[in-house]
């Protein structure tokens, strides 16, 4: 079964955002030096690689009965919202118009 989620945020404050997302990165034992500088710097440079270190959609199912995680992938990117536009209609792309 695939659960696919599209979320779409507005960042009212960069540096913190930033700041949350280089504590998760000094507290993960697992990461190699090499590769903390390197997430320590691309979190520094852009917010949406702030948040891709932030939002574990693991975290979103791990704790479901009856579920297990097989497969999980995710990126953020920065995009120009509008909430007026079609495109961003999402009930439509799936089906469910409910207007």
């Amino acid at each position: 079964m695939r659960l696919r989620v599209d979320l779409v945020l507005e960042i009212e404050d960069a540096g913190q955002l930033a700041e949350a997302a280089l504590e998760r990165i000094a507290e993960d034992p697992a990461m190699r030096p090499e590769e903390r500088a390197h997430a320590e710097a691309a979190v520094r440079e852009d917010g949406a690689e702030a948040l891709a270190y932030l939002v574990d959609p693991v975290d979103l199912v791990e704790a479901l009965p009856g579920a297990e995680l097989v497969q999980a992938s995710w990126s953020s990117e920065r995009v120009g919202y509008d909430p007026d536009d079609e495109e961003w209609d999402l009930d439509e792309e799936d089906g469910n118009d409910e207007d």
